[in-house]
């Protein structure tokens, strides 16, 4: 495993939490969203904008966490 040093890992860090916060976030505002019976995106059918946007909110929850392990 490639362990970063000094420079490096303040972004590494960086990204990780806002890829992590945002990913959180966005499942969290579909997660709401579906259970309420609101739209989740204005304009579009609700089931496939869930659908896409949870995928979408797990991708990115992937994506901070694997910025996390690169630390």
């Amino acid at each position: 495993m490639d362990v970063m040093g000094g420079t490096e890992a303040g972004p590494a860090v960086f990204a990780g939490a806002v890829f992590a916060l945002f990913g959180g976030a966005l499942l969290l505002w579909t997660a709401v969203c579906a259970r309420r019976g609101t739209p989740v995106a204005d304009g579009a059918p609700p089931v496939p904008a869930a659908v896409a946007a949870s995928a979408s909110g797990a991708a990115f929850l992937l994506l901070g966490l694997w910025c996390f392990t690169r630390i």
